[in-house]
């Protein structure tokens, strides 16, 4: 496609310089994502207007991401892949690859090229961090906090979260290592450009657990993304973690007392992985789906629903308003430069290398 041509055609014409438009496809379509808010973002900006094009598609949502790695080792086991599409945090897309889970798959041949003709490879840039990852968004892990349980100095910084004294009441954490460890580490005075040498090392990792021992027992532990946003509109806990875009459903669409807490917010990457053993026919519907759900305007689309940052440099210009209340979605990104003053950007080959052990060591911890 020509540069200007690329950038003016209609959605259908778009899909149909798909690589995958020649084959026969599947009319079915498992995809799995985490629900909630950043689950419907991508349904309203790519499903739902692909389906439109595509009336005879029958895409069925699961909400087993969080459990992705381990439901794709049984599946495959087992020999019997039933998902098709599965979006995965960056670390578990490294380690799927790793494993011959997932498809390697060369960005220029399965994604459009930009507007104005930059290939996709270049337009995603460092973000493709894995021979297998297909980038969507930047987002955050962050705390957001109770703005009428925290006295009149709201906490500025993450080391409040360990500070019992001044803000006394429940914190929700994950039921998982990651990101605890390291804001553990940070708040015990270790300094940001250390804190994995520290972590991969045991006494650094006894040293983020006795941290995190001091506020143990006042921590209420999280496995799905709906549960701190919802924990906080209760008033059950005074701060909690979650990630950014579920925060700011809760302020903005929910109009809670919540505050958002930026200081040292974790930077991660989500998007797909094409699990290995698909048919002919659905790989094929597969990448006609994510030729036209990873093109620039779509994922500029997303950020109408989300306060997610789109991974392709193409897409950050067309980045509007919210497709319901009508606000500029740019300073709710985690890369606003107002939110992004000090931040802390996951180690995926850290966790790709560590994250089994340190799990067990950390849910050994959970039970003591």
């Amino acid at each position: 496609m020509k540069l200007t041509s690329a950038f003016l055609a209609s959605t259908a014409l778009a899909v149909a310089f798909s690589p995958a438009v020649a084959q026969e496809m599947s009319n079915e379509m498992t995809i799995v994502s985490w629900g909630g808010a950043y689950q419907r973002s991508q349904q309203e900006a790519y499903s739902k207007p692909y389906v439109e094009m595509h009336p005879e598609v029958t895409v069925t949502w699961d909400e087993s991401s969080n459990e992705a790695v381990a439901k794709l080792r049984a599946m495959n086991e087992a020999g019997n892949i039933t998902w098709d599409l599965v979006d995965v945090v960056a670390a578990d897309a490294i380690r799927l690859c790793d494993e011959g889970l997932a498809m390697e798959y060369d960005p220029d041949d399965l994604l459009a090229e930009a507007p104005d003709g930059t290939s996709a490879e270049d337009d995603f840039g460092d973000l493709i961090v894995s021979d297998c990852f297909i980038p969507q968004i930047v987002y955050s892990t962050t705390f957001g906090y109770r703005t009428d349980m925290v006295g009149d100095t709201p906490p500025t910084d993450v080391c409040a979260v360990f500070d019992l004294e001044a803000y006394p009441g429940k914190r929700a954490l994950e039921k998982r290592p990651i990101n605890n460890m390291e804001w553990a580490l940070y708040c015990d005075g270790v300094a940001k450009d250390e804190i994995y040498d520290v972590l991969a090392t045991p006494e650094g990792q006894d040293q983020a657990l006795a941290k995190l021992d001091t506020i143990k027992d006042d921590v209420i532990w999280w496995s799905a993304g709906a549960d701190t946003p919802q924990l906080l509109a209760d008033g059950e806990v005074v701060m909690g973690s979650t990630y950014n875009g579920r925060l700011f459903s809760v302020i903005v669409e929910q109009n809670q007392p919540v505050g958002m807490l930026w200081d040292m917010q974790v930077f991660d990457l989500d998007g797909w992985i094409i699990p290995e053993g698909l048919s002919d026919e659905e790989l094929a519907r597969v990448k006609d789906f994510l030729f036209f759900a990873t093109d620039t305007q779509r994922l500029a689309d997303q950020a109408k629903y989300i306060s997610y940052g789109p991974a392709r440099q193409s897409s950050a210009p067309l980045v509007g308003e919210h497709a319901d209340l009508g606000i500029a979605m740019a300073p709710h990104m985690p890369t606003d430069p107002d939110n992004a003053k000090n931040t802390l950007l996951y180690n995926y080959e850290f966790w790709a290398d560590y994250r089994d052990d340190i799990d067990a060591k950390f849910q050994s911890w959970l039970v003591q």
